[in-house]
């Protein structure tokens, strides 16, 4: 195993990020690889460059199953193994458009998917899409304040969510359909009766719209950069650009035959992770999709020697999870696995030792990218020569990316740690409502500044070593600390508080609170946590809260976190 695991940065690493243009102006005076031009500080792929779609009106459902492939069953309920088959799905898929238009929704119109996962996930998404309507996606979990703000935002037309939900989202004055966990006759509300009207209508409708590359498909919520939950809007030419450099690149990749493969879906479909895998991308490549309602480490095991798993796409938390049940005796159970990817939040290196140790026959790659990236960014790839298990990968095919000095500005050679860019057919059409967001990051030249702190090897492979921006990533989750100190300080005994993220070893980060609170009140602990719960969804609620005289500011009243986190490791 060439390289393993790099705990450690190497002194120039740490020097280039120090440096400045002094390091820029040695540097172009040495010799780089083909992949780096010290002139401009840009990266390309080390991969050729692909083809995309140039029809300018090809819209993304019709390019996802333009595929040939000799996919069977394409989504497979986990607990129940009802499915919908490739020779159904797209007709399924055609139907729910037909009967959304039917309905009154028109293109451009924005749908709430408010879903845990289901097999029914991807039907409503791509039906949506096909009748060139936009799909905004949400945390089930999220409250009823949540919803309705995001609602507001991008004017949402309808909503799906769960039967039990119907009458809850029905104040908010939208119309809501329920979606049943699963289709059987004479078992399901009265609610799943209009969706099972809508993947009944007829799929061969005259009336389908004319879609362009640059209409927008959907509109994702991110913290992004700046710690604030903002839309983001991807393009139809986004996610065509992310199924083609990602998914199906990827899968070029290797020898075996996509449609052989067996994919475990615990990641959330609402997320951008999700999304670009179980949604949209393996369902071009007939690739069969097992999706779990929700995540439970013995259903999970069941699952992968049920329906023997090659693949499991995974965050952080649900790794240990995987590799604690290997150790305790589940391993036989996992001897279908080929490999296992991690995204969405940094992992342990002690937990990826771990795995790879356990579980050696398995393959283990990380992957890059942002909700505002369309998921594009880096992939890992390992050969028998070659096991690189620490890095985020290689730079995907038709990606450039910049490191930059965030004090000087200076772009920065390999080695050298800096602020990541990244800029390709993904980066987004801009925030929603939010030209400001926007400009401040998308450049002039179309560079996504990331807020990730991050640096290429020699090798061209990107490490991720901590970020600029400020949001919490709780078990894959991403949660904005402006949120939640916003929902801090409108308690009547607090005057100022600040968030920030903990680390903890099953969740990734939890949110802890610092909290300035009103002379001579009485307020506790429990009482901030309990105020903060009663607002938020589930997974954003604060886990622990420390009273202080102050909260430390900069002379332009922003928190210094640094302080904060320095201040928390203390008390640990």
């Amino acid at each position: 195993m060439a390289t393993f695991l790099k705990t450690q940065l190497n002194s120039h690493a740490i020097e280039g990020a120090e440096s400045g243009n002094g390091e820029v102006e040695r540097s172009k005076t040495l010799s780089f690889p083909f992949w780096y031009c010290a002139e401009t500080g840009m990266y390309s792929s080390k991969y050729p460059s692909i083809k995309l779609p140039e029809d300018p009106f090809l819209d993304v459902v019709s390019f996802i199953f333009s595929h040939k492939n000799g996919g069977v069953s394409a989504l497979v309920d986990s607990a129940s193994a009802i499915s919908i088959s490739y020779s159904e799905l797209y007709p399924m898929v055609k139907s729910m458009a037909s009967g959304l238009h039917q309905r009154g929704v028109s293109q451009g119109d924005v749908v709430l998917i408010l879903l845990p996962n289901s097999i029914y996930f991807p039907v409503i998404f791509l039906g949506v899409l096909a009748l060139g309507a936009i799909a905004t996606t949400m945390n089930p979990f999220s409250n009823l304040l949540e919803i309705k703000k995001q609602a507001l935002d991008c004017c949402v037309t309808l909503a799906f969510t769960t039967c039990d939900k119907v009458d809850k989202l029905s104040t908010l004055d939208i119309p809501v359909i329920g979606v049943p966990e699963i289709l059987v006759s004479g078992l399901n509300c009265s609610e799943s009766s209009f969706f099972y009207e809508l993947i009944s209508c007829d799929p061969n409708w005259d009336s389908r719209p004319k879609i362009s590359q640059q209409d927008t498909a959907a509109i994702l919520y991110s913290s992004g950069t700046t710690g604030v939950g903002k839309g983001v809007i991807l393009t139809h030419g986004n996610f065509i650009a992310m199924v083609e450099t990602f998914v199906r690149f990827e899968a070029s990749q290797y020898e075996y035959s996509s449609s052989e493969n067996v994919y475990l879906d615990v990641t959330p479909m609402f997320h951008v992770y999700g999304l670009s895998l179980f949604v949209m991308g393996l369902l071009s490549l007939g690739t069969t999709i097992v999706v779990m309602r929700k995540f439970d480490a013995d259903e999970m095991v069941k699952a992968i020697e049920r329906y023997n798993v090659t693949h499991f796409p995974l965050v952080p938390p649900l790794l240990l999870a995987l590799t604690r049940r290997a150790k305790d005796g589940a391993l036989s159970s996992m001897k279908s696995l080929k490999q296992v990817s991690c995204g969405a939040a940094p992992v342990n290196p002690k937990s990826i030792e771990d795995f790879v140790h356990t579980l050696p026959d398995v393959d283990f790659i990380q992957g890059y990218g942002m909700t505002e990236s369309t998921a594009i960014g880096t992939r890992g790839y390992n050969t028998e020569k070659l096991h690189n298990y620490s890095s985020v990968g290689l730079l995907a095919p038709n990606m450039q990316a910049k490191v930059v000095d965030w004090i000087t500005g200076s772009t920065l050679a390999p080695n050298c740690m800096g602020e990541l860019w990244l800029c390709g057919p993904g980066v987004m059409k801009g925030y929603l409502n939010n030209l400001e967001a926007t400009k401040s990051t998308i450049d002039d030249n179309g560079y996504l500044h990331t807020g990730d702190i991050a640096y290429f090897d020699e090798e061209g492979y990107l490490y991720v070593i901590d970020r600029l921006k400020e949001t919490i990533k709780y078990k894959g989750f991403q949660i904005a600390p402006a949120d939640l100190e916003a929902v801090l300080v409108s308690h009547p005994d607090v005057i100022d508080a600040a968030v920030i993220g903990a680390r903890d070893e099953e969740a990734g980060e939890i949110p802890v609170a610092f909290v300035v609170k009103r002379d001579g009140c009485a307020v506790s602990q429990t009482d901030v946590i309990n105020f903060v719960t009663k607002q938020v969804a589930p997974f954003k609620k604060i886990r622990q809260v420390y009273f202080r005289a102050s909260i430390p500011r900069s002379a332009a009243g922003k928190i210094l976190r640094k302080e904060l986190r320095n201040l928390l490791t203390s008390k640990l």
